[in-house]
């Protein structure tokens, strides 16, 4: 039996099995036709890829799949949540005609995004009732984000690349961005949202510990049977172990999407009438964590964690309590069986692969030469640089496992500038509209907690690792919730105010 095939009867497993604990408690939050509908479809996708032997094939009845499936879909983001992560997003040009070589790339992320989000942004900007973009702050900087890389696109490619690199950015960052934060409008299409990604994020963890334990890839011959080439889904290993990538194709990437699921659990699972449903996701989500070895979203699931007690009722008890937790494991763990193995893994704390740690410093160090050569809008021949040349690894290549650094160096300051001030307008205005809500335990107040503090934690880990694979689609997608958040408090606000007026004007 073909290895892709071996691999399909794992998988489906696995999903099974998640999907069937998952039912109850989904339940708890959404419809149970909702729950079913979409699990099916997840289910269909995967199957079409797997047997499809073929990205074309597979691209063209996956279209028409979710074409028909968005006629019943009323929540698009968490339809896209729940299948962002289906299959691994391996790009293949779609050819050109005369002097164009290849009109532009296509993977399952932009299929996805233009079968079920441009559709929905199409529908969202007739409606009467949805703000217009540029109208927010985050919107106006996302824009002027935006048309500063097309005008720095000009410098260093052709017209028809900047074209082509313009309709990139139209999908991948403004589509997901505008359609989360004009189509999440009422606390039940938050639910929805944030438990299609939990679901998929379980599915993920479930699939990356089986990896971990049993030492296999379980996607990396997909690829291959589809005819797509894909460089970015190897074999890698930390401690004699492996790292568990999934259909994210890095070990960091996968362990960057547990860590926001962590952060949205942290507010579905409030609604799970079950606790030892509760403990279980929790637990599952905690394994998926381990399983990619990957210390950069440890940290960030600990900022996240400490960020949403923080913003909650007891918030010193409960930190000082966290504290005291993380600093009584370390002597347990030098004496429990096996204990130093998990020490050499932990950041700051472990010696494995300190190598890595001496990277990061340098390519922050070379960089920041670079950058100020060219500080307002940075250079497109960066990596030709001497102090760049310098930062080559072993396997050819300048990794810049940074994604600050990254922006500064293509951009400049400018352009790492409106990146950062972005997310920060975005957060502010979560903690803001938290504020509407003086009752801790207020639904809408436990929402904002959890997204301020996933924000926060995103911010962290792409501190530690560039934008690649799912991680820009992830983070473009929680700032729109994000916003869409923020716009919601400012609707009920509003509501409040207006009742309250015609209260008032009533005689009494």
């Amino acid at each position: 039996m073909p290895e892709h095939f071996r691999a399909l009867i794992v998988i489906l497993f696995l999903a099974g099995i998640v999907f069937i604990l998952a039912r109850r408690p989904a339940t708890d939050l959404i419809p149970s036709r909702d729950f079913k509908r979409r699990r099916n479809l997840w289910f269909a996708v995967t199957l079409l890829a797997f047997f499809s032997h073929s990205f074309w094939l597979y691209a063209g009845a996956m279209t028409i799949m979710l074409t028909l499936a968005g006629r019943r879909e009323h929540n698009p983001m968490a339809l896209f949540f729940l299948l962002l992560f289906a299959i691994p997003p391996a790009s293949v040009q779609i050819p050109g005609f005369g002097p164009i070589n290849y009109l532009f790339e296509l993977n399952h992320i932009r299929l996805l995004t233009l079968s079920v989000l441009l559709p929905a942004a199409l529908y969202l900007s007739k409606q009467s009732d949805t703000l217009a973009f540029g109208r927010t702050w985050s919107d106006k900087l996302l824009a002027a984000g935006l048309v500063l890389m097309n005008l720095l696109y000009l410098r260093e490619t052709t017209l028809t690349d900047t074209l082509r690199q313009t309709l990139y950015l139209y999908v991948d960052v403004f589509l997901p961005y505008y359609v989360a934060s004009r189509a999440l409008k009422d606390l039940s299409d938050f639910k929805d949202a944030l438990l299609a990604f939990v679901l998929a994020a379980f599915v993920l963890a479930i699939i990356g510990v089986a990896e971990f334990t049993r030492h296999w890839l379980l996607y990396n011959a997909l690829t291959d049977a589809m005819g797509v080439q894909w460089g970015m889904s190897n074999y890698l290993s930390r401690g004699n172990s492996l790292r568990a990538s999934a259909t994210t194709g890095q070990a960091i990437a996968l362990g960057y999407v547990i860590s926001v699921a962590m952060g949205f659990f942290l507010f579905v699972q409030g609604y799970v009438r079950s606790r030892w449903q509760r403990y279980l996701g929790a637990l599952l989500l905690f394994a998926g964590l381990i399983a990619p070895l990957s210390r950069g979203p440890w940290i960030g699931a600990l900022i996240i964690v400490a960020a949403f007690i923080a913003t909650g009722r007891g918030a010193v008890r409960r930190l000082t309590l966290l504290a005291l937790a993380g600093v009584l494991a370390i002597p347990l763990l030098t004496l429990a069986p096996g204990g130093d193995k998990v020490l050499d893994l932990l950041p700051f704390v472990g010696n494995l692969e300190k190598e890595n740690i001496t990277y990061r410093q340098r390519l922050l160090d070379n960089s920041w030469i670079v950058i100020q050569r060219n500080p307002l809008f940075g250079s497109f021949d960066y990596r030709n640089t001497p102090e760049m040349l310098s930062m080559i690894q072993g396997q050819g290549i300048i990794d810049i496992v940074n994604t600050y650094v990254s922006l500064a160096l293509r951009t400049g300051l400018v352009g790492l500038t409106l990146f950062v001030t972005f997310f920060l307008s975005v957060l502010l205005g979560i903690r803001k509209a938290m504020r509407a809500f003086p009752d801790r335990d207020d639904e809408q107040r436990q929402l904002g907690r959890a997204l301020l503090a996933t924000l926060a934690g995103i911010l962290v880990i792409i501190f530690t690792v560039s934008s690649i694979t799912v991680i820009p689609v992830v983070y473009w997608s929680v700032a729109g919730v994000g916003a869409a958040y923020v716009q919601m408090v400012r609707r009920l606000r509003y509501t409040q105010s207006e009742n309250l007026l015609r209260t008032g004007l009533q005689p009494r």
